[in-house]
């Protein structure tokens, strides 16, 4: 049976545009220790760029970990976990250029998401705060 790893994502705006960053945490979905953390700093980007690029960095650290995972993401953007599930249309083209990459390290692979209250995405959204105040992108 494949190794099964979460990916809590997140990202944030300080300004909508302004000083953005997205967050990662993996956790192995066993034993539920986390077993990386990552923050991506953006630069000035809008909030929904920022929680794309949280994505974007969980997955590849992840498969990076295990590249035969099944991996279970996790976010408090309504919006991202919808258009990844394939649910809504992606019309901005920052946007769609990053789901474009986020497919491409998933490749063939099967990745489930699901929607969680901003409560339980402390940790990425740790990431991405940490990532914002650094102003620099960062792995753990």
């Amino acid at each position: 049976m494949p190794r099964q790893l979460i990916i809590e994502a997140d990202g944030g705006s300080r300004g909508n545009p302004g000083i953005a960053a997205g967050g990662a945490v993996v956790i192995d979905g066993e034993s539920q220790q986390v077993l990386a953390t990552v923050g991506v700093y953006v630069g000035v980007a809008t909030n929904n760029v920022a929680e794309y690029n949280g994505l974007l960095a969980g997955l590849i650290r992840a498969y990076e970990i295990d590249p035969g995972a099944l991996v279970h993401v996790r976010m408090d953007s309504k919006l991202v976990v919808e258009q990844m599930s394939g649910r809504w249309k992606i019309k901005h083209p920052d946007m769609a250029h990053l789901a474009a990459q986020a497919r491409e390290v998933i490749g063939n692979k099967a990745v489930t998401y699901e929607w969680v209250p901003r409560l339980q995405n402390a940790l990425a959204d740790a990431a991405a705060n940490k990532s914002m105040d650094l102003r620099e992108s960062f792995q753990a």
